[in-house]
């Protein structure tokens, strides 16, 4: 990131000690909690806003079944067959011809 060779990074050393002494690892402790902790709030900040603009998927299968579609007629129609000869006409369903099932 910074391309810091090994006499640059010695050098830092040498001016953290003149400045902080004794306190150095001290200094070092805190400056990695910050650290820590800077990462972690930034990573939940990214993660709350991560899909905030996606709608949330609904659960179909967990509604329950609306009145409306408890009430609808499954019932079909009586099948009359095609005439067999092309001169007769096919009947149609009447209240005569159905019969109540059983």
């Amino acid at each position: 990131m910074f391309n810091l060779g090994p006499t640059e990074m010695i050098a830092f050393g040498v001016i953290a000690l003149m400045l902080f002494g004794r306190k150095l690892p001290e200094v070092a402790r805190n400056l990695g909690g910050t650290y820590h902790q800077l990462r972690k709030n930034l990573s939940d900040f990214q993660r709350e806003f991560q899909g905030w603009d996606r709608p949330e998927p609904r659960n179909t299968w967990n509604q329950p079944i609306s009145s409306e579609t408890e009430k609808v007629d499954t019932s079909s129609p009586k099948f009359i067959p095609p005439p067999s000869d092309e001169n007769q006409k096919p009947e149609s369903p009447t209240e005569e011809n159905q019969k109540p099932e059983s």
